[in-house]
């Protein structure tokens, strides 16, 4: 029997479903266990500590990890994909690619993966209405669609806080609702700023994941606490998309990818995108998964 890449069907449930179609957004809590939190986030604190040993002026090679930010109050790791096998085993996650299917309508490919370490700026004045680096990865028409009544995104993230997110650490905020609302962006963020209610901020314990419509705005969050924020994204698009990274995988990664795991990595060059839909009141699928279910390379 050929293996197969073994997914929850609904992942969400339908007063998620439904949260996720009103806001552009859904935080599903604990999906990851404390300890798992604890082995990634030691495992993005490692890479970190890598990359700065790295002699200067010498770029990462293939398949490796590299700072687009690198500065002491903010990390931002990219391509991770070959970096640990707990990588690897997040973006396979089941219950995290089921829920990117749901909200897609179709069968994923990672688009990227990357990994944020943020703390306050040592000089930064809490302020007590902030202006936020407010943004979106795809425009209503070209990346949304309804059916079955809800409303779907060729493009998603994962972000999955791997400390504790409170009102002052500096959880990702959105403008509830414009994943949907075909207006230019700077009108909808001044509406947002107008009217501060429509500005929601992640608080959550960790190991919940912000499942999220890439057409929806928003942003980094304001840190005022003296806590650590960490956070590991895995990006899934439509299976004809091109990883957005700027690094390929090895030959040697490559070869070791599961047949029934080829798609998720690798896409296909093929308009025949696995339609997956559900109705509003499908019961989720309660099967658990953790990420020992998901592939770790290189374990």
């Amino acid at each position: 029997m050929e293996p197969t890449f073994d997914r929850p069907f609904p992942a969400l449930t339908p007063a998620q479903r439904y949260h996720f179609d009103i806001n552009g957004y859904v935080v599903v809590p604990k999906v990851l266990s404390e300890e798992e939190c604890t082995g990634i986030l030691s495992a993005m604190q490692r890479i970190k500590t890598e990359i700065r040993a790295l002699t200067p002026g010498v770029e990462p090679g293939r398949g490796e990890p590299r700072f687009l930010v690198d500065l002491p109050h903010h990390v931002f790791i990219s391509d991770m994909r070959e970096a640990d096998p707990l990588f690897s085993a997040y973006a396979t996650h089941p219950r995290l690619v089921g829920m990117a299917e749901e909200v897609m309508g179709a069968e994923a490919r990672m688009v990227e993966m990357n990994a944020h370490i943020n703390s306050r700026k040592p000089e930064a004045m809490p302020s007590a209405e902030p202006k936020f680096d407010f943004h979106n990865g795809m425009d209503v028409p070209y990346a949304s669609h309804s059916k079955n009544g809800l409303f779907h995104c060729s493009f998603v993230k994962t972000l999955t806080n791997l400390t504790e997110l409170g009102p002052d650490d500096g959880g990702t905020v959105v403008v509830a609702g414009s994943h949907k609302i075909d207006l230019p962006v700077e009108d909808m963020i001044a509406r947002a700023y107008e009217d501060r209610s429509l500005i929601h901020q992640v608080v959550a314990p960790a190991g919940s994941t912000l499942l999220f419509a890439e057409t929806l705005i928003h942003a980094t969050g304001q840190i005022r606490s003296d806590r650590e924020r960490a956070i590991i994204i895995c990006g899934y698009g439509s299976t004809m998309f091109p990883y957005w990274g700027g690094c390929d995988l090895t030959p040697e990664f490559t070869a070791k990818i599961p047949a029934q795991l080829q798609t998720l990595y690798l896409g296909k060059a093929s308009w025949l995108r696995g339609p997956r839909y559900r109705n509003l009141t499908d019961p989720v699928d309660p099967r658990p998964f953790t990420l020992a279910d998901g592939w770790h390379y290189g374990a």
